[in-house]
């Protein structure tokens, strides 16, 4: 979906194109340049009290039938947002007969009628968006039947609607043209066509029929069958999606006086792709070509490490629309303009987010976070590393730009929270790569990625089932990091004290975390690098298992620094390095501890802390050193929550924020 984009490495990546743009017209290349951080994003959020339309009741039914197959057959101008026409839906019923058939579509528009089975329906009941088509003839459970709904009207404008205009049209000054165009997500399909908005509800097919005149062109999903003339200088366009099941946000159109442009991908194993570019005018074409051109090179890259283009056998391609960024739409994008980035996230969404699709907004992250991926994988393969780093040093910077908020949307109703930039985008970003550094394997993280994709395709998928993939490949559970990373909120900072002494190393790392109260504690392996005093330069890879953890490692040179994260694989803040000459005392006292007194014991519900003074981090574990349960705990509340422990004995280990230990054995009672 519309992205945040990477202001810096556009502007690095793609200025010969946006000098074009000032010749062409330096007040619409000004928006493009200067809005471009913020500008995707924001066009999901524009209307940002818009919320889903339906209530409880309309949904569960439309939940009493399964969708097969839709087929819109419209017509449209690229001046206007009037539509008319009519749209036919498949569908079998679920486990219960039907007596009514229920959909959405916005207010704004008539129907004219509802036809259920080749029979009209006999009662239509509307309330807001919320639409229920009365059956002259009850429909069995299992069942198929057809529902062909006409209607006309005029798509919603502004605040009225969920991200400025789900059907919008615009004049783009500098290029003399005039556009209509659609934008669905997230829960506005129904402002310009009667259907189903569930997630999980995938249409199993789709034709998407447009007449209007002449001299435009119609951009939509899958391949043109044909485009047939009609009457008063009229045309009809014919596209027919079938290779994978497409999700209701993801049908598109776009209507204009575009000119087109073909250019091919030539994936390892697969057939010829043709890339269909509808864009403006030839002066579109000229300023954008060498953009537009990056595209096979990055369907070929992608196919070749998360499996082959999802759709193949039909189409990608472009449609140019001022909607002030991308969106995704199932085998044709629509975009405002082609920046390196920009393209390569809206592609890589055809895999994240088209072809696999999150299963609620709350695990929006699987959509926007992997596309934002792509970025940093389009330009570690044809950028520079240097570009690369700069990218994900962004992504960092950016996310730790407020202490809170997690990855999970907990609020999917709004707008706003699902598209948030810092979160949703680059946040799901920086967790992709501490999967990857995760795994600390590109075929297993790359196999991971395939695996995902081939087990949920043209399906829904939730970040659980993301989990179990790489479970599989780490060989052991990760329940902990998606605990972190994923529900959890913040970020660590490492604060390091270190020493030589002979071939000896001593480390010792203290972990502070900005929201404690929410996530005390980040398990996490971390690297670090020494540099010696002949220059060269070794990688520690080393777990912090707990708050403060204490390493001692053999070397054979001298070391001069230390560096933390050298290549940025860990969400972290800028912490401390000190060279300490007594660590190796503080070790051993550090790794003793003192001992703390704690009441009652046995305890129930409540262990109480005696003589806490100051924030501290509470780790409870059983026999073996399984770690059961972290907290934070302050003197205010000095006591630990134990309902969740089973019966039985238990050590506890207190760590302060200035590295201080202190140790307790209690009994837990049922």
């Amino acid at each position: 979906m519309k992205r945040l984009y990477f202001l810096v490495i556009s502007l690095l990546l793609v200025a010969p194109a946006l000098q074009a743009q000032d010749a062409a017209s330096s007040s619409d290349a000004s928006e493009l340049n200067s809005n471009a951080a913020f500008s995707c994003a924001r066009a999901h959020v524009q209307a940002a009290s818009r919320q889903p339309s339906t209530t409880v009741r309309h949904r569960q039914k439309m939940d009493r039938y399964d969708v097969k197959y839709y087929k819109l057959d419209i017509a449209l101008e690229n001046n206007s947002r009037n539509v008319s026409g009519s749209v036919r839906m498949l569908a079998r019923t679920l486990a219960q007969p039907l007596d009514s058939v229920a959909f959405e579509l916005y207010p704004t528009f008539t129907i004219d009628s509802v036809v259920v089975n080749g029979r009209r329906s006999t009662g239509l009941r509307r309330v807001g968006s919320d639409a229920t088509a009365a059956i002259p003839q009850g429909i069995p459970a299992t069942t198929l039947f057809t529902t062909l709904i006409y209607y006309r009207g005029t798509a919603p404008n502004g605040s009225s609607a969920a991200i400025g205009n789900a059907l919008n049209t615009r004049f783009v000054n500098n290029y003399g043209v005039n556009v209509t165009w659609s934008l669905s997500e997230p829960f506005s399909a129904h402002e310009w066509w009667p259907c189903k908005q569930v997630l999980t509800d995938k249409a199993d097919s789709l034709d998407v029929w447009v007449t209007t005149s002449s001299i435009n062109k119609v951009g939509s999903n899958g391949t043109l069958q044909r485009v047939t003339a009609l009457p008063n200088s009229k045309s009809r366009y014919e596209w027919k999606h079938r290779v994978k099941p497409i999700a209701y946000y993801l049908v598109s159109v776009a209507v204009a006086p575009y000119i087109e442009y073909t250019n091919y991908a030539n994936p390892a194993g697969g057939p010829q792709i043709p890339i269909v570019n509808y864009v403006y005018n030839q002066t579109a074409l000229t300023n954008f070509q060498a953009e537009i051109d990056r595209t096979p090179g990055f369907i070929e890259n992608f196919s070749s490490l998360v499996g082959l283009y999802p759709f193949a056998s039909e189409k990608y391609g472009h449609s140019m629309a001022p909607l002030g960024g991308g969106m995704e739409h199932q085998t044709m994008t629509t975009q405002d303009g082609f920046t390196f980035t920009l393209t390569a996230h809206e592609l890589f969404h055809q895999w994240f987010g088209d072809n696999v699709t999150c299963a609620s907004w709350e695990d929006i992250w699987l959509n926007e976070g992997f596309a934002s991926y792509g970025e940093y994988i389009s330009l570690n393969r044809f950028a520079t590393p240097t570009a690369a780093r700069q990218w994900m040093d962004y992504a960092h910077t950016n996310t730790m730009q407020s202490a809170g908020g997690s990855v999970r949307v907990l609020d999917t109703t709004n707008v706003n929270r699902i598209f948030d930039g810092r979160l949703s985008y680059r946040k799901g970003a920086t967790v992709v790569h501490m999967l990857r550094y995760l795994l600390n394997d590109d075929d297993k993280f790359y196999r991971a990625l395939r695996t995902f994709q081939t087990t949920y395709s043209g399906r829904t998928a939730r970040t659980i089932d993301l989990q179990r993939v790489f479970e599989a490949e780490a060989g052991r559970p990760l329940q902990y990091f998606f605990d972190q990373w994923y529900a959890g909120q913040g970020f660590p900072t490492f604060n390091i004290r270190w020493n030589q002494v002979g071939q000896t190393f001593y480390l010792q790392t203290t972990e502070a975390v900005s929201m404690p109260a929410v996530t005390p504690f980040f398990d996490t392996e971390l690297d670090y690098q020494l540099t010696f005093t002949d220059n060269t330069t070794q990688i520690l890879r080393l777990r912090q298992s707990q708050q403060v953890s204490l390493f001692s490692v053999p070397v054979s040179k001298t070391i001069a620094s230390i560096t933390i994260d050298p290549n940025q694989w860990v969400l972290n803040g800028n912490g401390t390095t000190l060279r300490d000459n007594t660590l190796v005392l503080s070790a051993n006292v550090a790794a003793q501890g003192t001992r703390l007194t704690v009441y009652p014991n046995p305890c129930r519900e409540t262990l109480m802390l005696a003589d806490l003074t100051a924030r501290a981090v509470a780790e409870v574990t059983d026999a073996t050193g399984r770690v059961l349960l972290r907290q934070a705990v302050d003197p205010l509340k000095a006591q630990l929550d134990t309902r969740s422990l089973a019966a039985g004995l238990y050590h506890l280990r207190l760590t302060g924020s200035n590295g201080t230990v202190s140790l307790a054995r209690f009994v837990k009672e049922q």
